[in-house]
């Protein structure tokens, strides 16, 4: 099948080219590969840059522009109701960029997305949660590249949301989160074949604070690696990260200030599973509460409870989805009963491993919307409810 058919297989809609500026500079193109929500906003202050007519923005005699656009093909949303190209791809379309140059292969060592990738003749790639592996052949497209060790080529740059070479993996905000982390941050570095071990160019840093959950510290990361970027456009600041390093590895000088990474210092952040989602009350409430920041919005976090009826003898097993919880200052345990969870102060109280305490402020019953703990207490009426240790005990849906 021609490639070109190909590349339009997702995409109907009309499109526009991109804007033009001066054509008496020459512009380096650049390739972006990127997926969700936040690397929308990456891909946002790339055009935006690339569309300025600051002096800041060039390169010797040299400006950028995208050259095209990588992204996870179409998939179903909304519960499965509807096929919908990826963040990137729409705010690309919304844009009016090409639709021939939105690339949507199912893995990035296609042959077809190879040889388009070669065609367009790329200076330099750069990558912002895309969410596919990138193979040599790949790695060895882009011109602005040098070998390390001799052996590895360089030529990609990705924006990695921790501080490596600490969480190297699919999930580095939620593993962080997970581990309870006071101090995280963004980094912008090569890519190599090993996982996420390429050389540093730069990183900056931020504190955690003690509630936040992982989608809002993700859009926080990305938004660090490229805030900047906007207050430049407005006040002649120079971004700390991506637009501030991007002349330097466009005239690749950006190799001598690259610093490998301490591979003895580095961890890993494997991908989440669902498995992982349940809630393990005989642990300390901290750990419990760090886990629902990170499972946030994805899997989300689930516990067993019991719904125990002592007027009408009855007892319901169902599976309760933990959306929001906190930790009290004074986390010790008040329950009279503490296999049964209270209520004080528009929470519900459960005890946790070690005599802790765990609010929990915010749930959801399956195939309902998520409420806060009162109107779930309100709900109940009198009855009580009790903690399941059993996670294989069976679900009623009520």
């Amino acid at each position: 099948m021609n490639s070109t058919l190909l590349l339009r297989r997702c995409f109907c809609c009309a499109s526009t080219a991109p804007s033009s500026s001066s054509l008496s500079i020459k512009k380096k193109p650049l390739v972006f590969l990127g997926s969700p929500q936040v690397s929308a906003k990456v891909l946002d202050a790339l055009f935006n840059a690339s569309q300025s007519s600051d002096s800041f923005f060039e390169v010797g005699y040299f400006k950028f522009t995208i050259a095209a656009i990588v992204t996870q093909p179409p998939a179903r949303q909304n519960r499965g109701r509807k096929v919908m190209p990826s963040a990137v791809a729409q705010y690309a379309l919304d844009r009016g960029f090409y639709n021939d140059l939105i690339f949507t292969p199912e893995r990035a060592s296609e042959e077809w997305f190879l040889a388009n990738l070669r065609s367009l003749e790329p200076e330099l790639c750069i990558t912002a949660a895309y969410g596919n592996i990138l193979s040599t052949k790949f790695l060895n497209i882009p011109k602005q590249g040098w070998y390390v060790n001799l052996v590895q080529r360089v030529s990609t740059v990705n924006i990695h949301p921790s501080l490596l070479p600490l969480y190297r993996g699919a999930a580095p905000v939620q593993r962080a989160l997970q581990d309870g982390v006071k101090e995280t941050g963004v980094s912008l570095a090569f890519t190599v074949r090993a996982l996420d071990a390429g050389p540093v160019l730069a990183s900056q840093r931020t504190d955690v604070d003690i509630d936040i959950k992982a989608p809002d510290l993700l859009d926080f990361l990305f938004d660090l690696g490229v805030s900047a970027v906007n207050f430049f456009l407005a006040s002649k600041s120079r971004s700390k990260l991506l637009l501030h390093e991007l002349p330097s590895i466009l005239d690749g000088t950006a190799r001598i200030n690259a610093q490998p990474q301490d591979d003895s210092k580095a961890t890993l952040a494997p991908k989440i599973t669902p498995e992982e989602s349940w809630l393990s009350f005989d642990q300390e409430a901290i750990i419990l509460h760090n886990k629902v920041r990170a499972f946030a919005g994805w899997p989300g976090t689930r516990a067993r409870v019991q719904i125990v009826d002592a007027a009408n003898a009855e007892e319901n097993i169902l599976d309760l989805k933990i959306i929001t919880t906190k930790v009290p200052s004074s986390s010790r345990a008040l329950n009279a009963e503490p296999d049964y969870v209270a209520f004080k102060n528009g929470a519900l109280i459960f005890t946790c491993g070690g005599g802790t305490t765990l609010e929990v402020l915010e749930v959801q019953l399956p195939g309902k919307k998520a409420v806060n703990a009162a109107a779930f207490w309100n709900g109940l009426r009198g009855q009580k409810l009790k903690i399941v240790a059993d996670k294989g005990a069976a679900i009623s849906q009520v």
